[in-house]
């Protein structure tokens, strides 16, 4: 399989990486007056420079990032907006601590990306010492997140 698969994986992941982005800046936007709200807006930011490195490493390896993947991983953002939360027409804790659950899936996702792209070979040219700076970032988000989704469920579920 060999290029195609390396160009579905990223291009997959890249949907993810899009899904993830806007996920984060809305935690970041619900949250900013909470005692959390810098921290999600760090990890928001972090998210966002991470996809932004996905993008680079994509054309460095001569993987061109397909359209149709982006809008798909916004769509599918968009599709939590449907999820019932016991409550019609606002949000509930039970919102953000779904949402924040999704969030990290995502990061333990994109920490398998960098885990899997460390592992290729070096000729490929990826910069080595950069992919393990994001996969410690992403490590250090997923205990991030982890520490805000365990608060919220305590409160939610007493």
């Amino acid at each position: 399989m060999g290029p195609e698969a390396l160009e579905i994986y990223l291009n997959d992941h890249l949907a993810g990486a899009t899904a993830g982005q806007f996920m984060s800046r809305h935690l970041a936007e619900h949250h900013r007056a909470s005692s959390h709200g810098g921290a999600l807006r760090r990890v928001a930011d972090e998210i966002a420079e991470d996809r932004r490195s996905l993008l680079e490493m994509m054309d460095a390896l001569g993987v061109p990032a397909h359209r149709y993947k982006v809008y798909a991983g916004r769509l599918v953002e968009k599709a939590r907006l449907f999820k019932l939360n016991g409550r019609v027409t606002r949000r509930s804790g039970l919102s953000s601590v779904l949402e924040l659950e999704t969030l990290r899936l995502g990061i333990e996702g994109k920490s398998l990306l960098w885990q899997t792209l460390l592992s290729l070979p070096p000729a490929k040219g990826l910069d080595r010492a950069r992919l393990q700076d994001l996969l410690d970032r992403a490590r250090h988000q997923i205990d991030t997140v982890e520490g805000m989704r365990r608060e919220g469920a305590v409160t939610v579920f007493g």
